[in-house]
């Protein structure tokens, strides 16, 4: 289920991040701490053999090495190489939650355009609907691996009753190398124009509505697809993996506490068993990457992945509702509660002072530069205006006042 902390942190206050960091899940330490045990073991065993199996000739060597790995790790831009890759992958992330098909829009139009209180006229505006959200289940099925365990076969959508068994020897005897996510959109645009034949839609321009809203609805579902299909090049994802894994490796090595190189150093040398800093970078950098592992394909099952199911009952269930039980069931309608007072009462605690403009309460003087500006100095019943308002006696004015006595 996607983690969600809005409401902690609804007001800034003292500290308010600081309540998230003691969550754990959906948290970088759920990702992490994996590679990060793993990182300190392998960091203990090489300071282990450092410490207590290597002879002083060894241990010459080994620091000899450490001190290289230290100067030369410094030299891969992890920095660059991680920031642009997760920037990329935060952008398609968002771009993959603003495709999802929502049938609001569609929804709205079926139930206004498409008329009718009998039998007929509730299933056509039913049907439509389901074809809409049959089309949304077979991409998801396609692209979402929650989906696909809810719906492992085709006879499992039939089951939960967003196709029929007609519609599916319909859907499986039309042969296509393709993704059939289309299909039930055809059928939407054809039972469409069948509705205008029979005076359901009541003009073309409601069937054009109608047919607007279907592509934009088919777009997303294409877009959803298109997000599965092309991901960030591969060579980009293998260049980043590569750059933080070697980078950690040469750490292991590199930033042990070995004997300093000269004697006067042995003044400002720490020998401290546990890497501090060294862990705060693995945590901040191997954290980096493994945000952009989980964001890159939000439709897994991760703590923080998009809950497809949920939108798929949702979409059904608002559709459904908005096409049949809502239509033409209007409440009574009644005189709202400010039918003679014009004016809108809010309680005095709410009131607060209306912003009009930046411009509303500009001073004179502000007002003076303005037509300043507007270099009217050279005509006489500005020239008048202006020396009616200014005030010989202001410091600020003075100036002003006599080169305009002077023209």
């Amino acid at each position: 289920m996607t983690v969600s902390y809005t409401l902690k942190v609804a007001n800034a206050k003292f500290g308010g991040f600081s309540k998230l960091l003691f969550r754990w899940k959906g948290s970088i330490y759920k990702l992490l701490y994996r590679e990060f045990l793993v990182f300190c073991l392998l960091y203990g065993f090489i300071s282990f053999l450092y410490r207590c199996v290597l002879n002083n000739e060894q241990q010459e060597v080994f620091e000899r090495l450490a001190r290289h790995c230290n100067k030369f790790a410094k030299l891969i831009p992890m920095s660059f190489v991680l920031g642009f890759y997760v920037t990329q992958a935060f952008q398609r992330w968002w771009g993959q939650y603003t495709s999802f098909p929502l049938p609001d829009n569609l929804m709205m139009v079926v139930t206004g355009n498409v008329h009718g209180t009998d039998e007929r006229g509730r299933l056509l505006r039913r049907t439509l609907m389901r074809y809409a959200n049959l089309s949304s289940v077979l991409i998801l099925r396609s692209i979402s691996t929650r989906v696909r365990k809810r719906f492992p076969a085709l006879e499992d959508i039939v089951e939960a009753g967003f196709m029929t068994a007609d519609e599916l020897k319909k859907l499986n005897h039309l042969y296509s190398d393709f993704n059939k996510y289309w299909m039930p959109l055809a059928w939407f645009a054809n039972l469409a124009s069948q509705a205008r034949k029979e005076g359901r839609v009541k003009d073309d321009i409601a069937l054009r509505l109608l047919m607007d809203e279907l592509n934009n609805y088919r777009a997303k579902c294409s877009m959803l697809f298109h997000y599965d299909w092309i991901s960030i090049p591969l060579v980009y994802t293998q260049v980043v993996t590569v750059a933080v894994y070697s980078f950690f490796m040469f750490c292991l090595i590199g930033r042990q506490f070995v004997k300093p190189e000269k004697p006067d150093e042995d003044k400002i040398h720490l020998d401290l068993y546990i890497p501090i800093f060294t862990l705060l970078e693995f945590f901040f950098y191997a954290g980096w990457l493994k945000v952009g592992e989980l964001i890159i394909n939000p439709f897994g099952e991760d703590d923080d992945d998009f809950e497809t199911n949920q939108l798929i009952d949702r979409n059904i269930q608002v559709s459904m509702l908005a096409v049949d039980d809502m239509h033409q069931n209007l409440p009574l309608l009644e005189k709202d509660k400010y039918w003679v007072d014009k004016g809108l009462s809010y309680p005095s605690a709410t009131m607060k002072p209306v912003f009009m403009g930046s411009t509303h309460d500009m001073r004179y003087n502000d007002r003076l530069q303005v037509l300043l500006c507007k270099n009217f100095l050279g005509q006489s019943r500005m020239r008048g205006y202006l020396l009616q308002y200014l005030n010989p006696h202001h410091c600020l004015h003075l100036k002003l006042f006599y080169s305009l006595k002077m023209h």
